[in-house]
């Protein structure tokens, strides 16, 4: 088989390089201020405007190795989270850049591997202190008091060009009662007992919120409180917030309990979100500035939370809840509405203006409703074809066989609404609307199983198979109705509406008048949703704005000045340690630069500084208090209680109070710092790539052909 091949593990290493250009593209999506991007297709000159580094993978011809790796490692995050991408594309470009210099200065390729990853172990443990419980975030933010109101435009409604202003944000007070605690440390002990003082901070304060806690070093002048209110902290405090996820503060989210008039929540003015037992607070401080999807999420988190599907766990469940792109209409119709709300042609929307007020007999189909579905225990092998002595005659003929067939038996068992799961024939479809039988394709199975419970139906695979039994009854449909109560006929598909007595489908409707902005807001809104599931999954949440990452710089700067060995790994008790001890501190440096680019690229982006070198210096400033301090973790508490993580220059809205609390998943966070060091050092550890096939005689001919060997 021809074939050809390069070294890749040069000091200039080609798989990095790959890594830090594909990753660079994305370099825009970090902050609250994210910058879109159009993505244009040239065969079809149709645009798609994307914000996330799993549709910027899709957009990209990745043709490389380490182009493929780096798509499979997002995708992996992706399906699993749903957030942290961006994070984890950043961190990729970062590591990458920083291994590369590492190879440039003669460190050897195993004391890379090994010092980087025991350095991410020690940090992840390192910042388990700043976890704070959900049950303590929530009712912190739910007993705060909103202190500015939100940034309204001319209409009334909460306006979306406002998430762009860094200032619009939702601010709380705490009002502490409870008597402080006073913890006296020698400060002569100070980074000793910086662990040990985190761990006496958190059960003080019974994990976030009720008991402020004095801090005090003997013999030391300064002090600090530490989630305290009306005193004073020490000079190490002092700079406002510039980094982290800006949103604003929502109103309140007004919804009837009465399923069978109701089409959206969020028609008008809203109701209080701490209806939904803190829910609608918490999603807020992991919105990272999303605010229409906020509102959806409120009122999603009050309908359950009134059914009493939540329990007294205030959960959300995901498997009931679907979204339903609307085209034509202002984004501030989005609303959540009961039931299954779909996109239908006008002629299926000419059935259902047919079937007002009219109770219908439901089936549900768990596969295909075509002649040749057959389920995976059937499925015919693929390269397998019968060859017809007159294939088209004797195809049509069967077919009208079939589809006779199949509409007597719907007919037969007066059905009028058919759910399929996967695809349905057009001339099916045809037969059936001329009959007054609407047929919906492509239905989630999360859907057909919430009407198979509310309605006594049971799913079939084939048309063959249905008996009385397996027909339900109490379903109807609708079409939708927007806020102002009209019916939507937006030409080529209508919205239809199709619920149930008692069903816990909740259908989140999300309107625009772009198209290239469809597939922004359903990712938005998953996104959230998501982040709001992991966090009461994982049952603590990390405080955000940047408080993770600095906490992590810190102690690089800790394990960097430790003359043992960051870890207990077994690789790195391999080598010897003077020879570890000589690349240790290049590679630690390498490690916390990935972090401190990311900081830095937020604050640029947030346009807090106006050069990445300017927002360099911004964090180490900070770093230096944080040290100066002598409790890293306090100091960054602290400055979070404050809204201050990473704060500088001065206050454009000196009149409103900015303790803002933004959150971040702890799981997903971490997760994704894992993948992202896992995959550069993967790359790191390659040194040969090989090509086969037709692309070699491209390469031959190619500029780059110098690079490689031909066999």
């Amino acid at each position: 088989l021809p074939m050809a091949f390069r070294d890749v593990n040069a000091r200039r290493h080609i798989g990095l390089q790959q890594l830090s250009s594909l990753a660079s593209t994305g370099r825009t999506f970090l902050g609250p201020m994210k910058s879109h991007k159009f993505v244009v297709d040239e065969s079809t000159n149709q645009s798609t405007l994307i914000c996330s580094a799993v549709r910027l993978m899709e957009s990209l011809d990745l043709t490389s190795a380490a182009g493929q790796l780096l798509n499979e490692t997002i995708q992996a995050q992706n399906n699993e989270f749903k957030t942290g991408m961006s994070t984890l594309l950043f961190l990729v470009g970062a590591w990458s850049n920083a291994v590369v210099e590492c190879l440039q200065q003669n460190v050897p390729v195993p004391a890379i591997v090994s010092v980087m990853s025991e350095g991410l172990n020690s940090c992840c443990e390192r910042v388990q202190c700043l976890q704070i419980p959900i049950h303590d975030v929530k009712k912190e933010l739910c007993s705060s008091r909103v202190r500015p109101k939100a940034f309204e435009s001319k209409t009334g409604q909460v306006g979306r060009d406002s998430l762009t202003n860094p200032r619009n944000l939702l601010c709380f007070q705490r009002d502490i009662s409870a008597p402080e605690e006073v913890i006296l440390i020698n400060s002569s002990s100070r980074q000793g007992a910086d662990c040990h003082f985190n761990k006496c901070l958190v059960s003080s304060l019974a994990g976030f919120g009720s008991v402020a806690s004095l801090v005090k070093a003997v013999g030391d002048k300064s002090s600090s409180v530490l989630f305290g209110s009306g005193v004073t902290a020490s000079s190490c405090i002092s700079q406002k917030l510039t980094h982290s996820r800006h949103f604003s503060t929502l109103g309140k989210s007004c919804f009837s309990s009465k399923q069978g008039n109701f089409q959206g929540y969020l028609s008008g003015p809203s109701a209080d979100p701490c209806g939904c037992c803190g829910l609608g607070h918490l999603a807020m401080a992991l919105s990272h500035g999303n605010q229409t999807s906020v509102k959806l999420l409120q009122s999603i988190a009050a309908y359950q939370q009134e059914r009493g599907e939540c329990g007294g766990s205030s959960q959300i469940n995901i498997t009931e809840i679907v979204t339903c792109c609307v085209l034509g209409l202002p984004e501030s119709y989005s609303c959540v509405s009961p039931g299954f709300v779909t996109l239908v042609s006008p002629e299926q929307a000419t059935v259902i203006k047919h079937f007002a007020d009219k109770p219908l007999r439901i089936l549900l189909m768990d596969g295909d409703l075509t002649e040749q579905y057959r389920h995976l225990g059937f499925n015919r092998p693929h390269n397998v074809r019968t060859i017809l002595e007159h294939p088209n005659s004797q195809e049509s003929r069967a077919g009208d066989v079939w589809l006779s067939r199949m509409l007597d038996i719907l007919m037969t068992f007066e059905v009028n609404l058919v759910l399929v799961k996967g695809n349905v024939c057009e001339n099916f479809m045809e037969r059936c609307l001329a009959s007054k039988i609407l047929v919906i394709g492509f239905v989630a199975w999360d859907v057909l199983c919430a009407f198979g419970e509310v309605t006594g139906a049971q799913a079939v695979t084939y048309l063959s198979q249905l008996n009385a039994s397996c027909v339900g009854n109490g379903a109807w449909v609708e079409l939708w109705k927007a806020s102002d109560g009209r019916a939507m006929d937006l030409g080529e598909l209508v919205p239809a509406r199709i619920s149930a007595g008692g069903i816990p489908l909740l259908t989140a409707v999300l309107t625009t008048a772009l198209p290239s902005k469809v597939q922004l807001l359903e990712d938005q809104f998953w996104t959230l949703l998501y982040r709001l599931h992991h966090a009461l999954k994982d049952g603590n949440v990390f405080p955000g704005g940047g408080a993770v990452e600095l906490l992590c710089l810190s102690h690089i700067q800790v394990l960097t000045e430790q003359p043992e060995r960051p870890g207990n790994d077994n690789a790195v008790r391999k080598f010897p340690s003077p020879w570890l001890a000589e690349y240790k501190c290049i590679v630690l440096q390498a490690l916390g630069s990935g972090w401190k680019r990311y900081l830095s690229m937020v604050l640029c982006n947030t346009a807090k500084a106006r050069s990445e070198l300017e927002a360099c210096a911004a964090v180490d400033h900070h770093l230096q208090k944080a040290a100066a301090c002598g409790f890293p973790s306090a100091y960054i508490l602290e400055e979070f209680r404050r809204g201050r993580v990473l704060g500088g220059g001065s206050d454009p809205f000196p009149d409103q109070v900015t303790d803002l609390k933004v959150c971040d998943n702890v799981t997903a966070k971490m997760e994704a710092w894992r993948r992202a060091l896992d995959l550069v050092l993967l790359v790191l550890q390659t040194d040969t790539e090989i090509i086969t096939g037709p692309r070699r005689n491209q390469l031959l001919n190619s500029p780059v052909s110098s690079e490689f060997m031909f066999l």
